[in-house]
Parts: C-alpha cells; sequence; structure tokens
C-alpha cells in the first residue's frame, strides 16, 4: 500500500479529520504548558479509533510533542524529581501492558472511562479545596508514580496525577512544565516498544497517519508556548473540567 492508500484504508470522514486535527492540537497546546486538556484529547482520539487502538496513533505524537517540550524548558527540569518517580511509573507501565494485554476492547473502555471520571473527581477536589496541604512523603511519592505510570500505558492518562503530585510541590509554572516534560519524555520512550510488539497498536500504517498529523501538533505548542502566561481564566478551567467529566460519561456508556 502506498501512503495514500494507507491514509484511505481509515476511512476517515471530513468530521473525523477536523476531530483528530483538532485533538493533537490541543496535544500541542498541553505540553507546552497548557494543562488540563489532555482527557479531551484522549475521548477524541477513543471516539474516532477506538479505546485501545487510540494509545497507539496517540504515543508517537506524545514523543514528537515532548521533544520539544525538554528543549524548550530544559533548564526548568527538576531532575531530583524525576529520578524519584520514573522507577514507580515503570513498574505502573508494566502492570499496565500485562492488564491492557488481557482484557477485552469493552473492558478496556470502561477502564478508560473509569480513570477519566476518577481523575476529573480528584481535580475538581484540589481545584476546590481549601487547604493546600498535600502529602509530600516518601510513599505519595510512590504511590503517585505507580498510578501515573499504570494510567500512562492503559490510555495516555496520567496528567491529572501528575499534575496532583507538582502542585502539592509548589514549584512554579515553568519548574512544574520542565520537569514534567522530561518525565513523561522518558516514560513515553519506554512505553513504545510494548505498543510495537505486545500492544501492536503502534504500526507502520499508524505511523504514516501520525506523519500527517504532527504539523498540528507543532503549531499548536509553538502558539500554547506563547499564550501560557495568559492562561489564567477560573472560568475556562472549569469548562475544561466539566467538558472532560461529560466526555468519561459518555465514554462509559458508548
Amino acid at each position: 500500500m502506498n501512503y495514500l492508500e494507507i491514509l484511505q484504508s481509515y476511512q476517515l470522514t471530513a468530521i473525523q479529520w477536523l476531530a483528530i486535527s483538532f485533538a493533537v492540537f490541543l496535544l500541542g497546546l498541553s505540553k507546552s504548558g497548557i494543562k488540563g486538556i489532555g482527557i479531551i484529547i484522549v475521548v477524541i482520539l477513543a471516539f474516532v479509533f477506538g479505546e485501545k487502538a487510540s494509545t497507539g496513533i496517540l504515543l508517537p505524537m506524545l514523543i514528537a510533542a515532548d521533544i520539544f517540550a525538554v528543549i524548550y524548558y530544559n533548564r526548568h527540569a527538576q531532575w531530583h524529581i524525576i529520578k524519584k518517580l520514573i522507577p514507580w511509573m515503570i513498574v505502573g507501565v508494566l502492570v499496565g501492558v500485562w492488564v491492557g494485554n488481557d482484557i477485552s476492547e469493552m473492558v478496556f473502555k470502561r477502564l478508560m472511562a473509569i480513570i477519566i471520571i476518577i481523575s476529573v473527581l480528584i481535580m475538581f477536589y484540589t481545584e476546590h479545596r481549601k487547604s493546600n496541604n498535600v502529602p509530600q512523603n516518601k510513599l505519595f511519592g510512590i504511590i503517585t508514580g505507580f498510578l501515573a505510570g499504570f494510567t500512562t500505558m492503559i490510555g495516555n492518562l496520567a496528567g491529572p496525577i501528575s499534575n496532583i503530585y507538582f502542585l502539592a510541590m509548589r514549584y512554579p509554572k515553568n519548574e512544574f512544565i520542565g520537569t514534567a516534560a522530561w518525565l513523561f519524555f522518558i516514560i513515553n520512550v519506554f512505553k513504545l516498544p510494548f505498543h510495537i510488539f505486545v500492544w501492536k497498536t503502534v504500526t507502520y500504517q499508524s505511523l504514516v497517519l501520525n506523519s500527517v498529523l504532527i504539523p498540528a501538533v507543532i503549531i499548536g505548542f509553538f502558539l500554547g508556548a506563547y499564550i501560557v502566561k495568559l492562561i489564567s481564566n477560573v472560568n475556562y478551567r472549569r469548562f475544561i473540567l466539566v467538558v472532560t467529566a461529560l466526555g468519561g460519561i459518555i465514554m462509559l456508556f458508548k
């Protein structure tokens, strides 16, 4: 099959092309530091490609956006935090590989939906609680690392969990973004062989599709990097949380 035939084999409608282009544009925005929109990307791609297949389609684009993020925010990375979380994230990824490989597409979809809804509830709670004190002991880091690794393997859904941890550390915005950029670049590269050889969700055909969508990621990243300092609207944050929660509920009953 040639390049065009591979793209045609996906049988995407014009609306679906617009939806996934918008999703990967949001991916670029998200990796530039505009947090809170990652779950929307997952929901859109899951509706178009199916829950498990969408994780493999999204992963190479995540890695591409991670590369831009680590270059742009490299000087702000806090390596002691990365070294603390990475081992437990790897354990979580390995458990996620095993769980995700042995369950049906329907169960996979339900699991993704439950993770989305729980993540949104946690984000709502942390947004509105009066106290900003979050446990910062060793056990908190272990649990956060494991859950982040598991959820990123199951559905690229580690964002809310990692956000809670970084908020607990009370890092300035750039250190938050730079540390998360390196953390997820490393873990996404680690996940890649499992998607290729175990789940078989990253294929030559999916990479061809990625090559068409990557420009939207790049545009989103640089636009996001330009406007990231302006994003502080509370109503925008609430809107994202509500839409994300609705997406999880719709996926649960789809």
